[in-house]
């Protein structure tokens, strides 16, 4: 992995596939297909892989668990705004992870790290643990397996890159969680109070079709208050600047 002048990681076709967790002939063909912009080609006519790249793969994958076809994460991609950052990308992956129930499953430690994306060190493993992202899986026979949603493993694996301590991380998830709950209970009080008089079958399907809608609008917001404090405590420099609010 290199970095261009302004510190933006790049990666090889083999070190995008294996951030990724999947093939290189799967990257070639997405590029192929379309689904992710074409490398920046350096000396020796290698092509450099940046986060967009990261991002857009992540996103194509969670697509495809969600039971898309890829005619269908075709159409997807092509509604999107064609400059968004890994960062707005990211926002509408939230949005995709938020279609699909939860999911537990009990993986081997070499699986883990598959999905993982990466090799994964037993202090690694040990952070994701104690993040409560795995957890380990005392029925298993060999007791060599883990318990993991597969939608909170990426963002674990990306949390491990961030410098900040295991206490910092858990402190921030609970502040999310005790916020976040607190949110829903309001926004389930309101929506039961706008729907009390329809039929059932009709709130149920209503809830369907403003699950994603809701989460996406909770996740805007978010991000133009985390932007707006990060402005306030950094003095006016913060990333994103006064650019656009990409993936609403």
């Amino acid at each position: 992995m290199t970095t261009t002048d302004t510190e933006e990681p790049t990666f090889t076709i083999d070190e995008l596939a294996a951030r990724a967790g999947v093939t290189v002939r799967t990257v070639r063909f997405y590029g192929t297909r379309g689904l992710l912009p074409p490398p920046a080609i350096g000396p020796r006519r290698v092509g450099h892989y940046g986060g967009e790249h990261l991002a857009r793969l992540a996103l194509i994958e969670e697509l495809q668990h969600q039971g898309m076809t890829l005619a269908a994460i075709e159409r997807y991609l092509k509604q999107l705004p064609p400059d968004l950052s890994p960062h707005d990308l990211a926002l509408h992956r939230a949005v995709v992870a938020s279609w699909a129930p939860e999911t537990v499953e009990s993986v081997t430690r070499e699986e883990l790290g598959r999905r993982a994306g990466r090799p994964l060190t037993d202090d690694e493993v040990d952070r994701l643990t104690a993040m409560d992202v795995v957890t380990r899986d005392g029925a298993a026979p060999d007791g060599d397996a883990y318990r993991v949603d597969a939608g909170l493993l990426r963002l674990g694996v990306e949390l491990l890159d961030v410098p900040f301590s295991p206490d910092t991380v858990l402190a921030a998830r609970t502040a999310l969680l005790e916020h976040s709950r607190a949110a829903a209970r309001e926004l389930s009080r309101l929506l039961r109070d706008a729907v009390a008089e329809r039929d059932a079958r009709d709130v149920r399907s209503l809830s369907a079709d403003m699950h994603p809608l809701v989460v996406q609008a909770l996740l805007t917001t978010f991000q133009r208050s985390l932007r707006e404090e990060l402005r306030e405590w950094l003095g006016g420099d913060c990333e994103g600047g006064e650019g656009g609010e990409g993936g609403e």
